[in-house]
């Protein structure tokens, strides 16, 4: 009886542990979340700098480091170490008295009034980030200004903009949301085509997928981002690219045509139509017909040097389940 009553109680245990397991791991996300975002907060409140820009600046980091430098693990941004205590400083602690660190031309500061600098806090990143900032200005073009001097690189600048632009607008750091980009109750068809060689134009590799759809199905955006590119290309026909929060760059081709008063700079979010499924390209603008009607839906990633095309299929896998259950 009582290894009965014994193995009930396991056995409930068990049903009541695991369910709990993954409402932990969701809880501990959120609070990642909400304490990137009052650190963000703190940052703006000590230079006037919206937080928004904080977030897209650290986002940026994340998506570009596998490493950072922050103990906690919460701020991606990771200063060079020579750069945060200064070339010619011949310690190379990443904490040193703010003092040392001036001596020698470093960037590191403090910002939770310790008097030390220290390249794994994430007040301290912070409050280096926004001083490095401040020293051009406040508004959006010394922001950019400073992003420049410290990137070198137009299309770093241009991203880590267009995320301050997304979190602005839905005031929040959660934007992981994704949808299949056609509608599930539509009728379509696609498989795995990338890498998949293609004549139009050269010899060269399919980089994306292609979703089969009648004219005119509507094409929506999967994921939360801001449109970087609208227009004709003799390849991709009309076409749109969107680029989100993670680097991450999604190119629409083949349209029909794209949804009324869309333009380049516009933040949309997953599920948003902004384009009708064609068979536009291969040709001069206004060619069409030249194949089936079908999306072409590509990815490419940025990792803050290059910008590659990786294999999209497995993902619409993932998103079209996701839209079937809602």
């Amino acid at each position: 009886m009582k290894a009965i009553t014994k193995g009930i109680a396991v056995a409930v245990c068990l049903f009541l542990c695991l369910p709990l397991t993954s409402v932990a791991e969701e809880d501990s996300e959120e609070n990642k979340l909400k304490m990137r975002l009052a650190l963000y907060e703190k940052t703006e409140g000590l230079s006037q700098i919206p937080w928004y820009y904080f977030a897209a600046i650290d986002q940026y980091e994340h998506n570009i480091h596998k490493e950072t430098a922050s103990s906690s693990g919460l701020i991606g941004i990771t200063f060079p170490k020579e750069m945060w205590n200064g070339n010619a400083n011949p310690i190379e602690k990443d904490q040193q008295h703010t003092g040392i660190i001036e001596i020698f031309n470093g960037i590191g500061d403090d910002g939770d009034g310790d008097k030390i600098a220290d390249r794994t806090n994430d007040e301290d990143i912070l409050y280096t980030m926004a001083n490095m900032i401040l020293k051009e200005g406040k508004t959006k073009q010394d922001i950019k200004i400073a992003l420049w001097k410290y990137y070198h690189r137009e299309l770093t600048v241009h991203s880590i903009m267009n995320m301050a632009k997304v979190f602005q607008k839905y005031q929040t750091l959660d934007l992981e949301a994704n949808v299949f980009p056609v509608p599930t109750t539509s009728n379509y068809s696609y498989r795995n085509t990338w890498g998949d060689p293609r004549g139009f134009g050269g010899r060269r590799i399919h980089e994306g997928t292609d979703i089969f759809a009648n004219y005119g199905v509507p094409v929506r955006s999967t994921t939360y981002g801001v449109i970087e590119m609208k227009g004709w290309n003799r390849f991709g026909g009309w076409r749109i690219g969107i680029r989100d929060t993670h680097n991450i760059y999604h190119y629409y081709a083949h349209l029909n045509g794209f949804e009324d008063n869309l333009k380049v700079g516009q933040v949309v979010k997953p599920g948003d139509t902004v384009g009708y499924v064609g068979a536009s390209g291969y040709g001069p603008k206004g060619t069409s017909g030249k194949f089936p009607p079908h999306l072409h839906y590509g990815m490419y990633k940025d990792n803050g040097e290059k910008e590659w095309s990786f294999d999209p299929y497995p993902y619409l896998r993932k998103w079209e389940k996701v839209s079937r259950s809602k």
